[in-house]
């Protein structure tokens, strides 16, 4: 019990130290400090308790979990865009890739998942480390120990099944074309024939 104290106690200094870089964020904080009297460290725990109950018992829970993994990302993705460093470029869409798999992989257990009491926290909790602004986060862990190696090794395969895909696509867009034509050929021909 005294080991986990103490862990706690480090994390505790580790996130009071962040708090206090500077920052839009922490400026908000200290005016909230200032104005309290509560430490930022103490408004911060509140706001995650808060949160972390309202995803296991609130109405809604899906939205705000969704709109936590959604609405930062697609905001620093926008910055990295207009920025001219590769590196947040590659971050980013890293956390996308890791994202749209987690989506999928989602919309296939979700039966099974929503009666999990835990799910939106612990859903918001991934989507938090896969987005956190470490260079080692959970999207760069995820994409480079498992989504990587799977598409280098079926590269070849995806990119042939892809092409075949491409390839029945354009032929059915060119035959409903066709047909469109014959069809609107032989609508006026008849259209003519009453004249």
């Amino acid at each position: 019990m005294a080991v986990v104290k103490e862990k706690m106690e480090v994390y505790k200094q580790k996130l009071d130290k962040i708090l206090h870089e500077d920052g839009k964020l922490n400026e908000y904080l200290a005016v909230i400090e200032r104005k309290t009297g509560v430490r930022r460290l103490y408004v911060v725990l509140g706001v995650a308790v808060i949160l972390s109950l309202y995803l296991v018992i609130g109405y809604g829970a899906e939205l705000l979990c969704n709109f936590i993994g959604f609405v930062y990302p697609a905001y620093v993705s926008v910055k990295a865009i207009e920025s001219s460093n590769k590196e947040d470029d590659t971050k980013w869409l890293t956390y996308w890739v890791v994202f749209a798999l987690f989506s999928v992989i989602e919309f296939f257990s979700d039966i099974f998942l929503s009666w999990f009491p835990f799910y939106w926290l612990v859903k918001c909790i991934f989507l938090v480390y896969c987005m956190a602004p470490v260079k080692e986060n959970g999207a760069h862990m995820i994409y480079n120990r498992f989504i990587r190696p799977f598409i280098l090794r079926s590269q070849k395969g995806i990119d042939a099944t892809l092409d075949d895909i491409k390839d029945a696509a354009k032929s059915a867009v060119n035959k409903a074309a066709d047909s469109a034509a014959d069809i609107a050929a032989r609508k006026m021909a008849d259209n003519t024939k009453m004249e």
